[in-house]
């Protein structure tokens, strides 16, 4: 598992990228694991800060709740329509919840936003990155895909 600044010192380029589909939108989708080992989709805003891929959730809401029992997660850029579509950057890994106070202030002035009251503050170890784009010519999508262990690898979908 790597930080977000891992990758982004491994292959600046590709990170570059797979942030900028990431940061199209302020809200994004991201999957957990339900106690039952069934999936939940959620919407999130998850931001990079400091080197970290964070998000903050509500306390007791079902992601944290899946989250307690299984830290595995995964998040989706969102998409925009296909007469504009650019690409969609995907992440997993697992999160680690921060609980001190100092840390949790600085992430809420740093994004701007946090959810009201106390809330839940999670960093990410990333197991995963992935940036699907249209190919030239635009008949097959070529999907770039970055792991710890084999960095990034190309592969296009035809």
């Amino acid at each position: 598992m790597a930080s977000w600044s891992q990758v982004e010192a491994g292959e600046p380029e590709f990170a570059a990228d797979a942030k900028g589909l990431m940061d199209q939108r302020t809200h994004k989708t991201m999957a957990t694991l339900r106690p039952d080992g069934s999936p939940r989709i959620s919407g999130i805003e998850a931001r990079f800060i400091d080197g970290e891929l964070a998000f903050g959730a509500m306390p007791n809401s079902p992601k944290v709740r899946d989250l307690a029992a299984n830290p595995r997660f995964a998040l989706h850029s969102g998409s925009h329509e296909p007469d504009i579509w650019a690409g969609d950057s995907k992440f997993a890994g697992r999160v680690i919840e921060v609980t001190d106070p100092d840390i949790k202030r600085a992430y809420a002035a740093a994004a701007g936003t946090a959810p009201p009251g106390d809330y839940h503050l999670y960093k990410t170890d990333i197991t995963e990155v992935v940036v699907i784009r249209l190919g030239d010519p635009p008949d097959h999508l070529v999907v770039r895909r970055w792991t710890p262990e084999r960095g990034v690898r190309l592969s296009e979908l035809r």
